[in-house]
């Protein structure tokens, strides 16, 4: 049995919904700006008057709403809530489906070692969030171009933005399945899922508010925050890199824990 086939066979339906899903929000917001562009200094001026504060918490502050990429970092922002809750999704479903359903058994009785199926499970997800990268890669570029009112952008700032997807995902994806081997039993994704992306997220609002940098550091909506990305034209490689711990420390443990757990027979 051909373990890989069958766990990507499980996300295709998943991979589309959450690919069109995504390209139909990039539609919907990207489709408006040539109308709202004109109207965007007024905009600008209206939340300079908002605190601080209120706009940190959203990663707006020093946002020129009026340029393309300004105007794209919001929309980014939101994809990566959709991005968070599918990789999510897709990390404590990865080994608590079948342990759920007292399938795992089955599956560990044949010829094949828990780290060859761990991985063949990892890969899987994998390409199934790689898919969905790819559709907003050709999103963003064609739609930027097809809306942009006129108004040049800088691609390589496109770029570092659409590149910081795939360490986002990683992030969400190796979490979830930590947790999950954490955890006695995941009755149920969704709770699981939604509470780790809504939760980080939250902080990373809660760190901004605060003025503080001591809860950037473990949520990746601080790591690879738009605003600071189209601002900057780079990375802020001290979180980033801590980003890529938590995925390095994530693989790792998981690996040790799923070798050791005990499964729930069916029988």
């Amino acid at each position: 049995m051909n373990i890989y086939k069958h766990e990507f066979g499980m996300y295709i339906r998943s991979v589309i919904t959450w690919s069109l899903s995504i390209f139909a929000l990039l539609f919907l917001f990207l489709s408006l700006f040539s109308s709202f562009s004109a109207s965007a200094a007024l905009l600008n001026e209206t939340l300079s008057k908002f605190p601080p504060e209120l706009l940190m918490a959203f990663g707006m502050n020093d946002m020129d709403l009026s340029s393309v990429l300004g105007f794209y970092g919001i929309v980014f922002l939101i994809c990566q809530i959709c991005l968070s809750i599918q990789a999510a999704n897709y990390g404590f479903g990865l080994v608590s489906v079948e342990e759920r359903d007292m399938t795992a058994d089955f599956l560990l009785a044949k010829p094949v070692g828990r780290p060859k199926i761990l991985t063949s499970k990892f890969l899987a997800a994998l390409t199934g969030l790689t898919i969905t990268n790819a559709v907003i890669w050709i999103s963003s570029f064609l739609l930027l171009n097809l809306y942009r009112a006129g108004k040049s952008f800088d691609l390589r700032t496109l770029i570092l933005l659409l590149a910081s997807i795939v360490i986002f995902q990683l992030f969400f994806l190796t979490v979830g399945v930590l947790i999950s081997l954490l955890v006695r039993r995941v009755r149920s994704v969704t709770p699981f899922s939604m509470a780790l992306a809504f939760g980080m997220y939250v902080l990373s609002a809660f760190g901004g508010m605060l003025g503080g940098d001591s809860l950037d550091i473990i949520t990746p909506f601080k790591h690879f925050e738009p605003n600071y990305i189209i601002r900057n034209g780079a990375y802020d490689l001290p979180l980033v890199m801590i980003s890529v711990v938590a995925i390095i420390v994530s693989i790792v443990a998981s690996y040790l824990l799923y070798s050791r757990r005990n499964i729930a027979s069916a029988v």
